[in-house]
């Protein structure tokens, strides 16, 4: 959901993330004012699946097909212990990070008219963004910040619905991962 223009935002868009509160403490301040999805009200997160299906398509047997599907994959350990970049993004790198590929790959096979980020990038790397659009000073001293926190190892156990009202993004509902 980061990696998105905050004015790019329109209500009925949907996404699913995976939650890291692990994090937050270390990475709350730099998102607020460095990431517009944090003002939205997106969490600190790994996205699965952005954009997902229009709001007005999710019902009750969209839910319980997510649910089936993220229900057939174990919960997991991330470890978050260094940032990346792409062009003009700073973010935290999960290690392992193919529980996150391998629950992009179920959606977008159960939904493959959903391509990760609208199909512009041939490889999805998981990552959790922590600024985007910003100065290279200002990301350089994030990142000398940020390590020094690292390392942060948080537990994968389910999934988020994300909803966008028009204003702010809202959970619809949270999926969990296989015990």
């Amino acid at each position: 959901m980061a990696d998105e223009d905050a004015q790019g935002f329109q209500a009925g868009q949907s996404g699913l993330i995976v939650r890291v509160p692990e994090v937050e403490p270390l990475v709350r301040a730099w998102r607020d004012r460095l990431d517009p999805s944090a003002r939205a009200g997106v969490p600190a997160h790994v996205t699965v699946l952005f954009p997902f299906l229009d709001a007005s398509r999710i019902d009750g047997g969209v839910c319980a097909a997510i649910g089936e599907v993220l229900g057939r994959h174990q919960s997991f350990d991330a470890r978050f212990d260094h940032c990346g970049r792409f062009p003009g993004v700073l973010y935290l790198a999960p290690e392992p990070d193919t529980g996150f590929r391998r629950l992009t790959e179920a959606i977008v096979g159960r939904w493959p008219e959903n391509p990760p980020f609208g199909g512009q990038f041939d490889d999805v790397v998981p990552h959790l963004t922590v600024a985007q659009g910003q100065d290279e000073v200002v990301v350089e001293k994030a990142e000398a910040d940020l390590l020094t926190g690292l390392p942060v190892v948080a537990q994968v156990s389910s999934v988020d619905l994300l909803v966008h009202d028009g204003t702010r993004w809202r959970q619809r509902a949270s999926f969990p991962l296989g015990g």
